[in-house]
């Protein structure tokens, strides 16, 4: 029997009422890590209500051209920063600075136009532990305007966020609110990307935390794709009433991003064969730990494409356009990956072998149609050359 592959929807999800970037990416942990800690509660909590204040900075908005783009030829990469210690996640804003998480420290940073860096302000609570720490971050624009940030605690994973302060150059955060708390924590499979979708909403990837079994049960917030309103309430459209689970049955997802018609992928790290990029639907379940890649069983989703763990362990997703780009860690190589409306996607690899970059943890769209990578050889596992961690950029151009 063929397995079933999941096609890519082709439909907006909805349409955000404030200019939202789509901080893309999956998946993030690698096979044969140690054993997690037990769940701690994982009930939602709300955030407080707004502060008043002039409207902050917004993120760069996503492109809604459906054009396909690939690296340009002969392309090599520049760095646009270098000495970072254990880069996560990076954000842009429509001022040109950008903020960057540090996994170890719980520190944000801000990278100015000029490739200046700066401390923004120290996450409270962070407790970093093999792969926990610092970890996913996304802004909301507003009045004022919020940075969200996923972060590794004594007792569990959460979403906190705090209001942007300041201007560019001078960036800080005022006081510190949850989101979400009671997401599982391990050593590892800790999930831990964020971003705002087309439909306003905040999605959040959370790993199964070595509680293997809880990744395909509703009522554990282990190894899920979750949806939440930007305050932590749980939408009323969600699939399951009263709960904040968008999708089940994942291992560890690092990447999510929505192409330029609104559909939704992530990008998840398997155990010891199959690496996933998955179309994501709401309620759908992917099948871990029973199914790992494509599965013919009718009651899971296969991913669209699979790749060995060896050749991939992929983190950072994001679109532009038509095109999909995954970063790989164990692969050391950035996936393109074209997903046209009625045929196969077509994945092509780039900078294999390129011992400049080694592991890339994080992928997005830079200014001037470029596309930035997120180094990260200072993360424990790679093997640091001078300058590491970086960020490089890459110019992009049309596919004929």
């Amino acid at each position: 029997m063929t397995p079933r592959q999941h096609r890519p929807r082709r439909t907006r999800v909805g349409t955000a009422a404030t200019a939202l970037v789509v901080a893309l990416v999956l998946v993030g942990c690698t096979s044969g890590d140690d054993a997690g800690t037990s769940a701690p509660d994982s009930s939602p909590t709300r955030s407080s209500a707004p502060v008043t204040a002039e409207p902050g900075p917004g993120p760069v908005a996503a492109t809604t051209d459906t054009a396909a783009v690939r690296v340009a030829d002969g392309a090599e990469p520049t760095d646009v920063v270098t000495g970072l210690e254990a880069p996560w996640s990076v954000v842009r804003l429509d001022t040109g600075s950008s903020f960057v998480s540090l996994r170890d420290s719980g520190r944000v940073v801000e990278l100015d136009a000029s490739g200046g860096l700066r401390d923004v302000a120290t996450i409270e609570g962070v407790v970093h532990e093999g792969e926990g720490g610092l970890l996913g971050l996304a802004v909301l624009a507003g009045s004022p305007s919020y940075l969200y940030a996923y972060a590794t605690t004594a007792d569990d994973n959460r979403v906190v966020r705090a209001p942007i302060t300041g201007e560019p150059g001078s960036y800080g955060l005022g006081p510190q609110e949850e989101v979400l708390t009671g997401i599982p924590k391990a050593s590892n499979h800790d999930g831990g990307r964020l971003a705002f979708g087309p439909d306003g909403m905040l999605y959040v990837t959370t790993g199964d935390a070595n509680l293997r079994d809880e990744a395909r049960d509703p009522d554990s917030l282990a190894g899920k794709i979750l949806r939440l309103s930007p305050t932590g309430d749980v939408p009323t459209d969600n699939p399951l009433a009263g709960s904040p689970v968008w999708s089940m049955g994942h291992r560890n997802p690092q990447g999510i991003a929505w192409d330029a018609w609104g559909g939704m992928w992530a990008a998840e790290f398997g155990q010891d064969r199959w690496d996933e990029l998955n179309s994501v639907s709401p309620g759908a379940d992917y099948g871990w730990p029973d199914v790992e890649g494509r599965s013919s069983s009718g009651d899971t989703i296969s991913p669209l494409l699979q790749w060995s763990t060896d050749d991939a362990s992929p983190s950072g997703l994001t679109a532009v356009g038509s095109t999909l780009f995954m970063a790989g860690l164990g692969g050391e190589k950035l996936f393109e990956i074209q997903v046209p409306a009625e045929s196969e996607a077509t994945p092509t690899e780039r900078f294999a072998g390129d011992d400049s970059l080694g592991r890339i943890r994080d992928v997005l769209p830079g200014p001037d149609g470029t596309l930035w990578l997120v180094t990260n050889n200072t993360d424990g596992r790679g093997s640091p050359s001078a300058g590491d961690d970086r960020i490089v950029s890459v110019p992009l151009e049309p596919v004929e």
